[in-house]
């Protein structure tokens, strides 16, 4: 005879992530919602950095502003869509003082086999020089390490990015190889960067995390 289901008892919840809360001394960060993302497309409009310049492998942030931030919508609804515990990336917005100020990304490919991560993230310019970059991805490598059990953390930056170099340096990534791309029609060199669990220059201040074992099973890491 097969087992009665009751019809009548909700499932588990479809959304964990809703849940996920990073606390640092300064800085709220949770993975993104729809009003989020309008504030941080509102960052991205008034400047990440100076026209000359091009952090990113797309130059996204050439566009009209008002392409700019249907760009930032339907990018961030599109990793929310794919993710899976295979391969998951997830996009904090990062509040401080209430307010959206940019974004720290942590992704995991076939995280529960390789237990490793790998981070991106920008800051509104009217934001940048304050620290508030490093203690945000700080934040997800505490996660990540002392979390769910991540033992290395990938990242990268162009070699004429040194704001981005000297982030990484200072909490304990090495490098790790270069590659060469194109980039606004020109070759650029960008830098790979390489973090082992024990090498983490760990921050003096301990993060606060909530919400996250209803996650665990939705990230693969058990």
């Amino acid at each position: 005879m097969l087992p009665v289901i009751d019809q009548t008892q909700p499932p588990g919840d479809p959304w964990p992530l809703r849940h996920l809360a990073l606390r640092t001394p300064r800085l709220t960060l949770r993975p993104d919602d729809d009003e989020g993302l309008y504030a941080l497309a509102a960052v991205a409009v008034r400047g990440i950095h100076p026209p000359e310049q091009m952090p990113f492998a797309h130059p996204w942030t050439d566009q009209a502003p008002g392409d700019l931030v249907r760009g930032v919508l339907q990018y961030n609804w599109a990793r929310r869509a794919e993710l899976s515990p295979s391969a998951w990336k997830i996009n904090f917005l990062v509040r401080h003082g209430g307010v959206v100020i940019g974004v720290q990304e942590l992704s995991g490919q076939d995280f529960a086999v390789t237990r490793q991560v790998s981070t991106g993230s920008w800051l509104g310019m009217e934001h940048q020089g304050r620290g508030l970059g490093t203690e945000m991805r700080a934040a997800v490598l505490l996660l990540a390490f002392d979390h769910l059990g991540a033992t290395t953390a990938r990242s990268a930056a162009w070699s004429d990015n040194p704001a981005s170099l000297r982030l990484s340096e200072k909490l304990g990534y090495r490098p790790d190889g270069t590659a060469t791309f194109a980039r606004r029609g020109a070759a650029a060199t960008e830098i790979r960067l390489l973090l082992a669990a024990e090498q983490f220059i760990r921050p003096e201040w301990t993060l606060e995390v909530h919400g996250l074992d209803g996650c665990r099973e939705t990230l693969g890491a058990v």
